[in-house]
């Protein structure tokens, strides 16, 4: 889908202030709320907006440790049953399959570092992962950064 200026203005406003209502918005671009309403309802039903909720922050419950681990599986497995079993581990937040040496790459979460050797053995307890290596996440700069490219994409 296509996005413009306004759509991208739209994102922001909602990014930066979650709970602002759509009449709001249309004051604060100058527009009408017709107008925002129906173009965060086109951008959610194409896509351009993935979700609309909530995103906990694992920090703030308890679970400060995020480490990113490298997955080599059991190649007749298969990788969408081997991401079904990683669903299961509440502590595996995001599963992708990968080029390279390793099969799957998971951002987990655990409470310690100790504790992260419990998640990584529940991760190989699943019987599909062959090997795992993980590397653990000192500092967090940014994450989840797409509103630029969003803007970038409209021509801003």
């Amino acid at each position: 889908m296509k996005v413009d200026r306004l759509d991208a203005r739209i994102v922001r406003l909602f990014t930066e202030e979650q709970r602002m209502s759509v009449l709001e918005a249309s004051r604060l671009l100058k527009v009408a709320r017709a107008t925002v309403q129906a173009r965060l309802d086109r951008m959610l039903s194409s896509g351009v907006i993935g979700r609309w909720a909530p995103q906990p922050e694992p920090r703030a419950f308890g679970f400060p440790v995020v480490a990113y681990c490298s997955l080599t599986i059991h190649q007749d497995f298969g990788h969408d049953v081997v991401a079904e079993a990683l669903a299961r581990i509440p502590e595996v937040l995001e599963v992708h399959t990968v080029s390279g040496d390793s099969d799957l790459m998971a951002r987990v979460a655990a409470r310690s570092n100790a504790d992260l050797q419990r998640v990584l053995d529940a991760v190989t307890a699943t019987k599909a992962v062959v090997r795992s290596s993980s590397v653990i996440v000192l500092n967090t700069h940014f994450e989840g950064r797409t509103l630029p490219l969003l803007e970038a994409a409209a021509g801003d």
